[in-house]
């Protein structure tokens, strides 16, 4: 189902991987060549920091334009040679992240949250980091975690100081 037009259907880990993007310094501005819509919606979030999200665990804004969305579902598959444990399938491996996300952020499909308040909760879970990508190796979740932080306190700017 659709969200609203005044809301941004997103996936919990498209918004960490924004904000992990800006916080390593090279968020998503360009188009890439699956045409997904990352650019956009991540152009979007900067311009209006208080935009309303709609949690979505299948395909959100972002996807909908891929040509890996097929009907829906993502056909693509994710490199496991430094996640052997993950699954192959992209669209797999993203649901048990995101389902991981929501438990950690109290929220849930459909929920309609606050582009700050959703960027302030991860920042209360960043030891949580391990956690959801159980996965991943330390030393990458170390990186992702830095550049979530970086990226989440620069996404609420003066604000980031008052959660």
């Amino acid at each position: 189902m659709a969200p609203a037009a005044d809301a941004t259907a997103i996936k919990p880990h498209h918004f960490v991987d924004i904000l992990t993007s800006l916080g390593q310094g090279h968020p998503s501005l360009d188009p890439h060549p699956y045409g997904h819509a990352l650019h956009k919606v991540t152009r979007e979030l900067l311009a209006d920091r208080d935009a309303t999200l709609c949690i979505e665990l299948g395909a959100d804004d972002i996807c909908l334009p891929c040509r890996h969305n097929v009907k829906g579902l993502c056909d693509d598959v994710i490199d496991t040679s430094y996640r052997p444990l993950a699954p192959k399938s992209k669209r797999e491996w993203n649901l048990i992240i995101d389902q991981r996300w929501c438990a950690v952020l109290g929220i849930g499909q459909g929920d309609r949250i606050a582009a700050r308040e959703m960027c302030r909760r991860i920042l209360d879970c960043l030891d949580e980091i391990d956690g959801i990508y159980r996965e991943i190796p330390a030393d990458r979740n170390a990186r992702r975690r830095s550049g979530l932080e970086k990226g989440a306190l620069e996404f609420l700017g003066s604000q980031g100081t008052q959660c």
